[in-house]
């Protein structure tokens, strides 16, 4: 017991030691004089003094509060902790050791430099202060950009906030004053009859001299192209006002049978009724390139054509079956591959790996064009003999137009692996051959037309429901009399379509932006 309580009395012992040296140091403290106190701060330094002070604060007990202290300890009190201490670790600002004359004078800058000489109003502005070179410098900026941009103007952003909250709530209110079917459509194709109006043709400022044999849009452009019998391509822009003349171009003694743009949309490729030879046109450089014989290629006559959507290859139709692959940049021959039979029509894919040729006989080949092997064939249902072929542009669907009027749509799938597959669709709405065909971009539609009978024009869903039966009186499509295109005008939901026919053809669709 003894042993424990020894520990607690030299503590204790310690502590009184040391009240009592403290005591004696107060009290010499009390009776020192002012040079002692300096000496012992320089010395020692000022943390003495602080503690010393801080001591006799504590022995003293803290001094009574005025009513000015109390109220603002009472407004204290409400602040946080933080604040509180951000308040007493405030010190109060110095002056300056020294002041630069050199800063307060205010800096010039030269105006007759070669960089801000154009920026002066007059010759008295020589020199300007940076405020005024600042001001001039916000002024030319203005100037270039036709006013103060939206976001370097505080004011307005500000008022626009404030707009856009105002405008925020009151759809908010309306939202909740009314009542109705709050879901927006989809923007995929409605069910029912598209409504139709008829636009100004698109050739007005230039009626084609015979009838028209191609006509094409531009894969990137609003820029429509037409050619025919009276050896003259020409290029509109379609704008549906006034759809005015960009360029003709005239090819003698060369009757147009098709032109075609290529991929890229910068050149376009004309062939003859009966000529051997074709035509190039660098719509670039403004150049007429005549392309006499292809290497290795004997042909008699050349005529239809095919572009691959990937604008390296160009399919050349020949005869006897012959399908000659060519390409696109050197315009030589890369290979030739036959068909049994006679060769009516041909199409790529979209990603113009493979080639689907359509047989006078009803059969269609499928060509692999890296290998330029013959992947598979199959026979069109009830085909007597084949006139045009198409493939959507998302490789789902394969359309086939017989003599017959019959258009039979397959499945790409399918087409690939049966020899005898059977149609998905069967349009059997033409009585005269079917000698043109295609699907809109988004495989919605598929347009079949004929070019011996008038008003021969049918539009269906690949779904399988007719849009519209009927065309219109006006519309004549036709080889003999036609010698101006007619455009039509779709509204579909929320945009605005353009569907585009050509008298004797009708041609893909171009989608414009929607406003």
């Amino acid at each position: 017991m003894a042993k424990q309580l020894q520990p607690l009395a030299e503590a204790a012992t310690q502590e009184a030691e040391e009240a009592a040296r403290r005591g004696r140091h107060l009290r010499a403290l009390c009776g020192a004089s002012g040079a002692e106190r300096a000496l012992e701060e320089l010395v020692f330094g000022d943390s003495l003094v602080a503690e010393e002070g801080e001591l006799l604060q504590r022995l003293a007990g803290p001094p009574p509060l005025r009513a000015t202290e109390r109220g603002s300890l009472l407004r204290d009190s409400s602040d946080s902790e933080v604040e509180n201490e951000a308040k007493d670790n405030f010190l109060p600002s110095k002056k300056p050791a020294w002041v630069d004359d050199e800063d307060e004078a205010e800096e010039k800058i030269d105006m007759t430099h070669r960089y801000k000489k154009d920026m002066m109003k007059s010759d008295a502005e020589k020199t300007l202060s940076k405020k005024q070179f600042k001001k001039r410098l916000q002024e030319e900026f203005q100037r270039a950009m036709g006013g103060v941009p939206a976001w370097a103007d505080r004011e307005n952003r500000k008022k626009s906030r404030r707009t856009a909250s105002d405008n925020d709530s009151d759809e908010d209110d309306d939202l909740l004053c009314r009542t109705g079917n709050f879901i927006s459509n989809s923007e995929s194709l409605p069910r029912g009859i598209l409504q139709m109006k008829s636009c100004l043709p698109a050739n007005q400022e230039r009626l084609a001299g015979g009838k028209l044999s191609t006509v094409q849009f531009h894969p990137s452009a609003q820029v429509i192209l037409t050619a025919g019998r009276d050896r003259s391509v020409s290029l509109f822009q379609v704008d549906g006002i006034k759809n005015p003349k960009i360029q003709s171009i005239y090819l003698e003694s060369f009757p147009i049978y098709k032109a075609c743009f290529s991929a890229d949309g910068e050149q376009v490729i004309a062939t003859g009724t009966h000529h051997k030879m074709f035509y190039v046109y660098d719509m670039m450089g403004g150049s007429i390139i005549p392309v006499h014989q292809v290497r290795g290629m004997e042909e008699k006559f050349v005529k239809n054509f095919e572009v691959s959507p990937d604008g390296s290859f160009m399919l050349l139709t020949g005869t006897s079956g012959y399908l000659h692959l060519l390409s696109m940049k050197t315009k030589e021959l890369i290979s030739t591959m036959k068909v049994n039979g006679r060769s009516t029509a041909s199409a790529f894919t979209p990603d113009s790996s493979k080639i689907y040729t359509y047989s006078k006989e009803g059969e269609v080949f499928i060509w692999d064009v890296k290998s330029r092997k013959c992947l598979h064939r199959f026979e069109d249902e009830g085909s007597l003999e084949g006139k045009c072929i198409a493939v959507s542009r998302n490789n789902q669907y394969v359309a086939c137009g017989s003599v017959s009027g019959v258009v039979n749509l397959y499945t790409t799938d399918v087409c690939l692996k049966e020899n005898n597959p059977k149609p998905v669709k069967a349009i059997m709405n033409l009585v005269t051959p079917a000698t043109s065909v295609t699907f809109n971009p988004t495989t919605e539609i598929l347009a079949v037309a004929s070019n011996e009978a008038d008003e021969a024009v049918k539009l269906a869903e690949t779904l399988f429901r007719f849009l519209k039966e009927d065309m219109g009186e006006n519309l004549q499509v036709t080889q003999i009399e036609a010698d101006e295109v007619t455009i039509f005008q779709i509204d579909f939901f929320c945009s605005c379509r353009n569907l585009k026919i050509k008298a004797a053809f009708i041609l893909p669709f171009a989608i414009p932006e929607s406003k």
